[in-house]
C-alpha cells in the first residue's frame, strides 16, 4: 500500500492505492466489506507513478477507536 497524501499537517482524510490494484476495485473490495471509502478521481498535475487516474480514500477520525481502525488496515491489506 502507498499512502498519498502531502503537506506538514495531515488530517484524518487518508488517500492511498493498494499495490496492483486498481482503486475502483479496492474502493468495491472494501465495500464489500462493510468499510466505507471512496474513489477520488485525480484533476492535479502529479498523479500516482503508477500513471492511474484515481485514489482510494478513507476518514479516520477521532471516533474510530483502534480495533476499527485495525479493521480498516486489515481490510486494506487483505
Amino acid at each position: 500500500m502507498s499512502v498519498h497524501d502531502r503537506g506538514v499537517e495531515q488530517c484524518g482524510i487518508v488517500s492511498f492505492l493498494k499495490a496492483g490494484e486498481a482503486a475502483g476495485k479496492t474502493r468495491d473490495r472494501l465495500r464489500a466489506m462493510k468499510v466505507n471509502v471512496h474513489e477520488a478521481r485525480l484533476s492535479r498535475l502529479d498523479p500516482p507513478s503508477d500513471g492511474g487516474d484515481a485514489l482510494v480514500r478513507a476518514s479516520v477520525h477521532y471516533y474510530n477507536d483502534e480495533s476499527e481502525v485495525e479493521r480498516f488496515v486489515q481490510a486494506v491489506v487483505g
